[in-house]
């Protein structure tokens, strides 16, 4: 523990430790990179006067990170950490004015809000991965793991159904979502109730709020707390979850809203008759009314977000966003509980928005403002949050809510940026084939010059619904590409998510059609540039089927190619991934699990036809481009014998190849190490066949 500066009291023997600017020789590198704080999770006290935050720190030399808590005034003033062991800590909430609480190897701390008096108050036997306390502080809600009944899983060890043979290495499979993201699903996060207080702890009263029944809650595998909302006398809960099994669940995006009453344990559903995604419940803090983000179409996990409101009751069920072109994503009550804040990506852009109950929807902040905004939370006259940019890692900030106006209230990375050169970012937007208008945005190198030539890298986007936007990752970093002296190209082609949503789902069933011409149109545009010189494609995931479907048809446009964890081969991802309503839906399926045919290469609809008959895997024959594959092995989104058949395809047509086969890393390459060697490998490729 510490109470001390900002940075003093972090060093714990370990190693892990933050960056010191000074050590910066000028050239920004994946070691410094994976080096600088990452800013997350800013909880705002109940009386607004105080902002808890997490700062991670990670050792490439060590292979890991290690997470520390922070507290500063609700302006910035007196930063300062208040937890930092050995080991990471995470969740830190606040408990009333004067406490915390957090976990820490999966259990459950508090402490006062300076740091100290630190306990221990759980002792669960599964461990702790979330939690949420109660309004009035008697209760806790927290996740952990459950195993379901024998007869209602559809994974289960041979050491699990045989005590006698508990070194017994296989896994029994009797139905769909046998695996999920990365891991086997032998057992399944559950949401548990119990009474809570500083002095005591978490009670041995918990409930299971699904009663034991084989559900998800949260839903993986990235859904967590923000799928849980405490009503503001803590004795409703609302939740998202998708009660179905098996292959139903492989099939189905129909999760719903239900609210659960911790005192007579009983659920009413809230959304029902509503076939779509259902996420993301808030209470107002009157308590009159629930609001949601809700997709219309069952199986289409790309659907508009969509703003619902309802009493806890499930009566007065509405819309509120038919008029607004964009999506909705993590909605926040205002405090007089007329208004509701999100954010939305706008053109390109994440930005703060809100609305009134009567549907009427206006911009927070200012327009063609080039950051990212994170989830808000209301704090009186404010908005605190995060954003991020091209050009720095999320810093948190305070957003006035008349003006828009908004302040850096965190500085962790500043000293480090200053040290490094700048890079110039620019926003294009470029006519396509069928005469529409594509944002591109297009990063320099530092001290860049019109009157000289430099390489360049076009980027696929993954998804393949997302956006190219303001975000910055020690997975694809833009300013660290154009670092490297590479002209970075980011087109918004077909799929994309901020430009309403007939942009957005036209991609689906046309894979192989007008966004690979979008990406033609960007890298066309850009190479009639003087100081573009060769350009390489390079994406992950929807942005590695899209190289390995260029290399096929790109007709002399790219001197390289990079594919991350891509799909080559359509038929074979049908059948082999976890999740069968993506495939499903952009072959032209229906989403109904009975009828798995209706998108298969098996099946007769058009859609399915043309999608399978232009698999990248066909196309091999006209790669004529040298290629480098990257695949995770614990990836089981788009499983790893896609990569290596790809890398078997380029060696037996005779190309220059080369693969990374990760053998721990799941969709991404997540562990320092791991990523500084992608990213010195990817780098050599570049400057192999572009420089």
């Amino acid at each position: 523990m510490c109470g001390c500066g900002q940075h003093n009291g972090l060093f714990t023997g370990d190693g892990i430790a933050p960056l010191n600017p000074a050590s910066i020789s000028g050239e920004f590198t994946p070691e410094i990179m994976h080096t600088m704080g990452k800013v997350t999770d800013p909880q705002v006290s109940p009386d607004g006067e105080s902002i808890l935050y997490g700062v991670t720190y990670s050792s490439i030399e060590l292979n890991r990170g290690r997470r520390s808590l922070f507290v500063m005034g609700s302006d910035g003033s007196g930063n300062h950490c208040v937890v930092s062991e050995a080991k990471s800590v995470s969740n830190g909430r606040w408990v009333g004015n004067d406490h915390i609480a957090y976990l820490m190897d999966g259990q459950m701390y508090v402490a006062k809000a300076d740091g100290s008096g630190r306990r221990k108050v759980s002792e669960v036997a599964g461990g702790i991965s979330e939690f949420s306390v109660s309004p009035d502080g008697a209760r806790v809600m927290y996740v952990s793991e459950f195993k379901v009944d024998e007869k209602d899983a559809s994974c289960r060890t041979g050491a699990d159904r045989y005590a006698d043979l508990p070194k017994s290495d296989v896994h029994i499979v009797t139905d769909l979502m046998y695996r999920h993201w990365d891991h086997y699903v032998e057992a399944i996060p559950h949401t548990f109730v119990a009474s809570f207080s500083l002095e005591n702890g978490v009670g041995s009263d918990a409930v299971d709020i699904l009663d034991g029944a084989p559900y998800e809650l949260p839903t993986e595998p990235f859904g967590g707390m923000e799928q849980l909302a405490w009503s503001p006398d803590g004795t409703l809960i609302a939740y998202s979850c998708r009660k179905l099994v098996g292959a139903h669940y492989a099939f189905s995006t129909n999760t719903d809203i239900y609210v659960y009453d911790v005192l007579s344990g009983t659920t009413v559903n809230i959304s029902e008759g509503m076939p779509g995604y259902d996420t993301n419940p808030v209470f107002s803090p009157d308590g009159r009314y629930v609001a949601w983000l809700s997709m219309e179409r069952g199986g289409y996990e790309a659907d508009k977000l969509r703003l619902f409101v309802a009493e806890p009751s499930g009566s007065g069920r509405r819309e509120l966003s038919g008029s607004f072109k964009y999506n909705v994503e993590s909605p926040a009550w205002g405090a007089d509980s007329r208004e509701i804040y999100f954010t939305s990506p706008v053109e390109g852009v994440q930005e703060l928005w809100k609305c009134n109950l009567d549907g009427a929807f206006s911009r927070v902040t200012p327009e063609h403002d080039w950051f990212d905004f994170g989830a808000p939370i209301v704090a009186g006259d404010r908005i605190v949050t995060t954003n991020t940019s091209m050009m720095r890692p999320a810093e948190i900030v305070s957003v006035d809510i008349a003006s828009g106006n908004w302040c850096q209230l965190t500085r962790e990375n500043e000293a480090i940026l200053n040290a490094l050169p700048a890079c110039k970012v620019e926003e294009r937007w470029i006519p396509t084939i069928d005469g529409k208008r594509m944002l591109t945005w297009v990063v320099y190198p530092p001290e860049f010059s019109p009157d000289k030539v430099y390489p360049s890298v076009l980027v696929c986007l993954g998804g393949p619904q997302g956006t190219l936007s303001q975000g910055w990752s020690t997975r694809w970093n833009y300013r660290l590409m154009a670092s490297q002296g590479f002209i970075v190209v980011l087109p918004n082609r077909r799929g994309t998510t901020a430009f309403g949503q007939e942009w957005c789902q036209q991609i689906s069933g046309d894979y192989c059609g007008l966004n690979m011409q979008d990406y033609f149109s960007a890298a066309d545009a850009l190479k009639a540039e003087p100081y573009v010189g060769k350009m390489a494609a390079i994406g992950a995931s929807y942005g590695g089927y899209s190289v390995y479907n260029l290399a096929g048809i790109h007709q002399g446009r790219f001197s390289a190619f990079i594919a991350h964890d891509g799909i080559f081969n359509l038929e074979h991802m049908y059948m082999e991934t976890e999740e069968m309503w993506f495939p499903n839906w952009d072959n032209g399926g229906i989403a109904q699990p009975d009828v798995p045919q209706s998108g298969a290469p098996w099946s007769d609809n058009p859609v399915a036809r043309r999608h399978y008959a232009n698999s990248p895997h066909l196309k091999v024959r006209q790669w004529d481009t040298p290629i480098m594959i990257v695949h995770g092995e614990k990836d089981y989104r788009v499983p790893p014998d896609q990569g290596m058949a790809a890398f078997n395809a380029a060696r037996m047509m005779g190309l220059p190849s080369k693969m990374l086969l990760y053998p721990e890393e799941n969709h991404w390459v997540l562990k320092p190490q791991n990523s500084v060697v992608w990213h010195r490998e990817v780098y050599s490729w570049l400057d192999q066949w572009l420089r």
